[in-house]
């Protein structure tokens, strides 16, 4: 924003320290001179020594006249004191908000690792600066996160757009080759860049939260997504069992939906090879609700298991399977939780496999229609 030049903060708080001066020696002197005329009377009498006249001596008259220039000479003082003062009193005031504002224009310019990390015990100003660096941390967090993303999107587009060239290609040089097979896998690798681009859309949209609140029971969408990867799981031959409690939340249905939908999906492929087992539970607390997927599986590390909703990140790394994914279901899960005020865990279970629990606030009473 463009603004007219304008007086520093500085200049005022000297004009003002120096001005409360100036007022408070004035009206010192005032009441010095309402107290000399009260007890000093206008005129005294004076007897010579040796004499009998009497003679009368106007004694507020010669006091105005001493009093006047050295009352003068005080406010000069005070004035040049205060405006000398106030200047530097300011200066050393205002030496930590230059450091903020230097802090500031170097974060403009794109430098966030810079810190204030401004010394001294705390005030107003240490305040902050200290919010100023916590600020700059989150922010230079969330860019190289954002920068992560980008990269590794651009990598998971690059390589299924790779393969589809490499089979048109093929197809260009021979066109006898062009079969059901190739048709098939020419599909198949659409088909999942369409996945991820929907992927990445849907983490836009959770993460710019533009969706409609409403009335959401999460007991309700852990019914539905059960429901539908049912097929998935008696696949891969593991039991789902569900239960808890109704747990209404404020938010949105489909992103609710595509939250639950992804969880069960990420217990199911990645649990035992066989006999293995998903428990989907919702609970209430006194503000919050919670939707917890348990599911059994291998070990994992708090290390590993500390990365998996980073975008991109699978537990089996980058291994290929039928129901694989795009890398993006915790990742997507995160978002939504974290555009719902909620608060995402993951816990390695000790016999082996995960629990990941999404706490989000309770719908309150006056939002129930």
């Amino acid at each position: 924003m463009d603004r007219a030049p304008g007086p520093s903060v500085r200049l005022k708080l000297t004009l003002s320290y120096a001005g409360f001066l100036m007022l408070a020696g004035a009206l010192l002197l005032a009441a010095v001179w309402v107290f000399l005329l009260r007890y000093v009377p206008e005129r005294a009498l004076i007897v010579p020594t040796g004499t009998t006249t009497h003679g009368v001596f106007p004694v507020r008259s010669s006091l105005l006249h001493v009093f006047a220039p050295r009352a003068a000479a005080v406010l000069a003082f005070l004035l040049v004191f205060g405006l000398v003062g106030g200047w530097v009193l300011a200066g050393r005031m205002l030496a930590p908000l230059t450091r903020i504002t230097g802090a500031t224009r170097m974060a403009t310019h794109g430098s966030l690792s810079h810190r204030i990390r401004l010394p001294g015990r705390k005030d107003e100003f240490r305040e902050l600066a200290d919010a100023f660096d916590a600020m700059l941390a989150a922010l230079e967090a969330h860019v190289a996160e954002q920068r992560r993303f980008a990269a590794n999107a651009s990598h998971e587009l690059r390589t299924p757009l790779a393969i589809s060239k490499a089979m048109l290609d093929v197809a260009r040089t021979d066109p006898n080759r062009v079969d059901g097979e190739l048709i098939g896998r020419l599909h198949a690798v659409n088909t999942r860049a369409i996945d991820l681009t929907e992927a990445l859309l849907l983490v836009s949209r959770a993460e710019q939260r533009s969706f409609t609140r409403e009335r959401v029971d999460l007991s309700l969408m852990a019914e539905e997504a059960t429901e539908t990867l049912l097929p998935l799981a008696e696949k891969h031959g593991v039991t789902i069992e569900t239960g808890g409690d109704v747990a209404p939340a404020s938010g949105s249905q489909a992103l609710l939906l595509q939250l639950t939908t992804n969880l069960v999906h990420n217990a199911i492929v990645h649990n035992l090879p066989e006999q293995g087992t998903v428990w989907v539970t919702t609970a209430v607390r006194p503000r919050s609700v919670v939707l917890t997927v348990e599911n059994t599986g291998e070990k994992l590390t708090p290390q590993l298991v500390a990365t998996l909703t980073e975008p991109f990140r699978r537990g089996t790394e980058r291994i290929r399977t039928d129901h694989a994914g795009v890398g993006l279901g915790l990742a997507i899960v995160r978002t939504i939780t974290h555009a719902h005020d909620g608060t995402l865990t993951l816990t390695p279970r000790a016999a082996g496999g995960l629990r990941i629990t999404v706490e989000l606030p309770a719908m309150r009473t006056s939002e129930h229609v």
